[in-house]
């Protein structure tokens, strides 16, 4: 009896693509594959693959801490906050009354429009829009769903005992998916990789070489092994750091500000006291 013939690469491909994938592995195997054979471009693939890890993510992997939150005190007068809203030039705020497990509403920075406008009764109090609350555990296409349903922008996310644990945005959620969305607040020059805040901290973007890196703060990381600071963060935690990732190293604290699930983007650094 004659052995049957080997298939040849086109059935081979043909049986590839008509078997249906069986879970998550074969399914990205698949989509890698039809990458290779330019079925698909980098940057569709890209977007199938932060859409899948979507769906396995929670609120809680993506999150700003409580610590790391820009929040306005509603018992604050509001010369004393603008220039928080200046430099840190978001366009919501969660408003707190004096501690920050009391959110008592968001506040939309053009609403401050109003105060320079000259409004002779400006109460921030009533310019407030209600503080949507989410727990930890959601799952990000969940929370999604939401955001574009209610439209709504902002999350305050609390913990299993009630209390505030951080924040999420529409933003982080759809960063996971296409990657770091800039908008015209974000800074992009070499000149700017790394700008002053208020409180002694520093905004470091992630692509920022090491050597600027060492002879802005004074440090002396090696730049042997990888150029940038995302690499440096990388290198010490083992793995892609997740947003809310702190490390202290030559008596710098590291904090990851913005990350998805396939690089870190933005650091927040200060001295440790």
């Amino acid at each position: 009896m004659n052995d049957p013939p080997n298939p040849s690469l086109l059935e081979r491909l043909s049986a590839l693509l008509m078997r249906e994938p069986e879970d998550r592995e074969q399914l990205i195997r698949l989509l890698r594959s039809a990458h290779d054979r330019d079925l698909l471009d980098a940057d569709a693939l890209s977007i199938i693959e932060g859409a899948l890890t979507v769906s396995e993510m929670q609120v809680r992997d993506i999150m700003i801490p409580r610590a790391q939150m820009d929040v306005i005190d509603i018992n604050e007068p509001v010369e004393t906050f603008i220039p928080q809203v200046i430099s840190t030039a978001h366009s919501r705020f969660p408003v707190i009354d004096q501690n920050r497990d009391d959110v008592i509403g968001i506040l939309l920075a053009k609403d401050l429009l109003r105060y320079y406008a000259g409004e002779e009764e400006f109460n921030v109090r009533e310019m407030l829009r209600p503080a949507v609350f989410v727990p930890e555990s959601k799952p990000l296409n969940v929370l999604l769903r939401e955001f574009r349903a209610t439209r709504n922008h902002m999350a305050i996310v609390a913990d299993e005992y009630g209390g505030v644990s951080g924040l999420v945005t529409i933003e982080d959620v759809l960063e996971q998916i296409v990657g770091e969305i800039e908008d015209e607040y974000d800074f992009d020059e070499v000149a700017d990789n790394i700008i002053a805040e208020p409180g002694g901290r520093y905004r470091v973007k992630a692509l920022t070489q090491i050597a600027d890196f060492n002879a802005t703060f004074g440090t002396h990381f090696p730049d042997e092994e990888f150029d940038t600071v995302g690499g440096l963060v990388i290198a010490e935690l083992g793995r892609v750091p997740k947003r809310g990732d702190t490390l202290t190293l030559q008596g710098l604290r590291f904090h990851v500000r913005n990350a998805d699930s396939r690089r870190v983007h933005m650091l927040v650094v200060e001295k440790v006291n």
